[in-house]
């Protein structure tokens, strides 16, 4: 039982602490997000808000993805600048949607970045893996 404890781990484990970090992430990102919508609504449109919390949190979760999750050692800033991309277009997509929701469908904008929240997870873990932190391969003629 053990071992096929150790073997799933093995098998699953960058997932996983991917799942966890970005569960700290969203709870970050969220919490952000409701407290300057709490404080500053009166005076900044929420979607000003949303892009200020999204900068917090995408800084927030280059550091924990880079050193726990994927344990990178490639070029920080071209990882911070696709990790960006990455975000960028999960962000875009999201604040449409956002938009839609709050404006046609009359839902409040902390609700509404709950429900977006369950979807960009799973599609930022793919961009992640596959574009952010994706790992050099070296050429034929650089190999020895």
């Amino acid at each position: 039982m053990e071992t096929d404890l150790n073997t799933l781990w093995t098998r699953h484990r960058q997932f996983v602490t991917y799942l966890i970090g970005g569960a700290y992430n969203t709870l970050f990102g969220f919490v952000f997000f409701a407290v300057v919508h709490h404080y500053f609504s009166p005076t900044i449109h929420y979607t000003i808000l949303a892009a200020l919390s999204n900068i917090a949190a995408i800084t927030n979760a280059f550091v924990v993805y880079r050193l726990f999750v994927f344990k990178s050692k490639g070029n920080m800033l071209k990882e911070y600048l696709r990790f960006y991309v990455v975000y960028g277009v999960n962000f875009l997509v999201s604040l449409t949607i956002m938009v839609a929701l709050v404006e046609l469908l009359g839902m409040h904008p902390v609700v509404t970045q709950g429900i977006i929240l369950i979807f960009t997870v799973l599609i930022s873990y793919f961009g992640h893996r596959h574009y952010s932190f994706q790992k050099e391969e070296k050429s034929p003629q650089n190999s020895p």
